[in-house]
This record gives structure tokens, sequence and C-alpha cells, in this order.
């Protein structure tokens, strides 16, 4: 089976209930240039995140993940009262009624609501977090199966640049073909006004004037390194796993050709095919900017 190319892009959501308690997971995926993992658990369930960023790593290569888990319990909970915090504070009530003559006695409602006085029943339960831990693993299994599926357009999008690039390619090796014809009359023009200038000028430095300026408009060896760009990049689409750093660094090389080809380009038209490169490159970086 052909490896799947993955985008870092995706969704994924899960959600269940067990043990009197309903949770939802909702992953999130972008761009990053490593694996950053975030978690966002409820208070008391931060004993899950060390196992579920350990399965997240081995899945996941590279993005900036958000992992984010909502709980609700199912039935109310009990409140109780904390005895010893009862306890002081009617102590505290009482010796504070002792000191002001004339004020009231404290009242049983009011001291109940004082922070700390009740809690939950269950507070000192442990948390059962066996449910929301396969529910993550599912939800993980999503997102990887949403990431591969936008690599699956992000592939024909790349193909279809690249194809672009190729018919560019194409275009600027016939419109350099003519170059050196152009060039060499250039050359011929300058070397007259050197030597009208300097009539004694050595022949070693119209020499050199003369290799200068043609090696200026030598764009063969760029076009030669375009086309094996092309061709390293549609090899990396077909071994599509973990790829995304070594295209962007290829991407890099697609412009540093396209640059040296208008710099050096001597025709209009050569130099417009040039910029249509340059486009159609960033173009590309962009959208390899998705892949893992």
């Amino acid at each position: 089976m052909k490896p799947a190319l993955s985008s870092m892009t995706g969704f994924a959501r899960a959600e269940g209930a067990a043990g009197g308690v309903a949770w939802v997971w909702e992953l999130r995926s972008v761009n990053g240039r490593g694996l950053d993992l975030r978690f966002r658990l409820p208070a008391g369930w931060d004993a899950l995140e060390p196992a579920l960023r350990d399965a997240a790593s081995k899945a996941l290569k590279r993005g900036n993940v958000s992992a984010n888990l909502a709980v609700k319990r199912e039935t109310e909970q009990r409140l109780v009262a904390d005895t010893a915090a009862l306890e002081q504070a009617l102590a505290l009530a009482m010796d504070l009624h002792r000191r002001i003559p004339g004020s009231p006695v404290p009242r049983a409602e009011a001291l109940l609501a004082l922070p700390g006085v009740m809690r939950p029943a269950q507070a000192d339960e442990a948390i059962d977090t066996s449910g929301p831990a396969a529910g993550f693993h599912r939800a993980l299994e999503a997102l990887a199966a949403a990431r591969q599926s936008e690599g699956v357009r992000l592939s024909a999008t790349l193909t279809g640049l690249l194809d672009e690039i190729a018919a560019l390619h194409a275009q600027a090796s016939h419109e350099a073909a003519d170059q050196p014809a152009a060039q060499r009359a250039r050359v011929m023009d300058n070397l007259a006004s050197l030597l009208r200038e300097a009539p004694s000028l050595p022949q070693d430095r119209i020499a050199q004037e003369v290799a200068l300026l043609a090696a200026r408009s030598d764009v063969r060896e760029e076009l030669d390194r375009l086309s094996s760009h092309v061709a390293a990049a549609h090899a990396l689409l077909q071994e599509a796993v973990n790829i995304g750093r070594r295209f962007d660094f290829l991407v890099q090389e697609f412009n540093r050709e396209a640059n040296t080809l208008c710099s050096k380009s001597a025709s209009t038209a050569l130099t417009a095919t040039g910029l249509k490169l340059k486009a159609t490159i960033e173009q590309l970086r962009e959208q390899v900017q998705n892949i893992e």
C-alpha cells in the first residue's frame, strides 16, 4: 500500500460517559516547526497527561496540537459539611458575638455559606480515568485520519504546482536557447566601447571581459538544477511519510535557481518566465508548510 501524505491541519472530537461522568475530547492541529502538544485538563485529571502525551508523540511527528478535555458529572453531587471547618467557623463567630454586646447570635445558614465549610460528598473519591483515556486514543486516531485526508488534497495541489513549474522550465529553456546569440551581440558592443576608450587594452583583459559576460548569460546549469529539483520533489511525494522538513529545504533550492535565472536573463521574455516561476514556487512553498 502506497504511504499517505499527512497534513499538519486537522480536527477530531470524541465523547462518551462512564462511571457517572460524561466527557468530551476535542483535538486541534495546525502547522508547526516541530511537535508542540498542549493539554487542557480539568482539575484532578492531571495524572492522565504523561501517558496521553506519549501516545500523541508516537502518532504525530509535527504540528501544534491542542487537546482539551471537558467533563461533567451525570448526577448532581451531594454536599456535606466539613466538620473541622464548621467547628472552627462556629468558634470564631461565637467569640466575636461575645466581644460585641448586643450583636445577634450567628445564624446556621450564614456559617454554612462560608467558603470551605461545605464540600462535595464525593470529592475524596478516586476519579475513574479509563473512559476518557480510551476516548483520547479514539480522538487521536480520528485526528491522524483527518490529517491524512487533508494530505490527499494537499498532494494533488502540490502535484499540480510541480507540473506548472515543469511547464515554465520548458518555456524558459526554449527562451534561453537564443540568449547566447543575443548576448554575443551585446558583448561585441561592449568591446567596441572599451576599445574606443582604451585602444591599447591588453588582449587578456578583452578575453576576461568576454568570458565574464558569457558566463553571466549562461543559465543552463540553473535550468538543469531546477529540473532535478522537480524530479526530487516528485520522489518526496511518492515517499510521503515525514517529508515536510526536507520538502521545505528543497523549495529553498527552487527559489535559489529561479532568482539566479532572473538575474542572468538577457531578454524580456525569459525574465517574465522567471518571474512566473518565482510566483509559482512561492505558492508551492506556502503549501509545503502544511506537510507533516
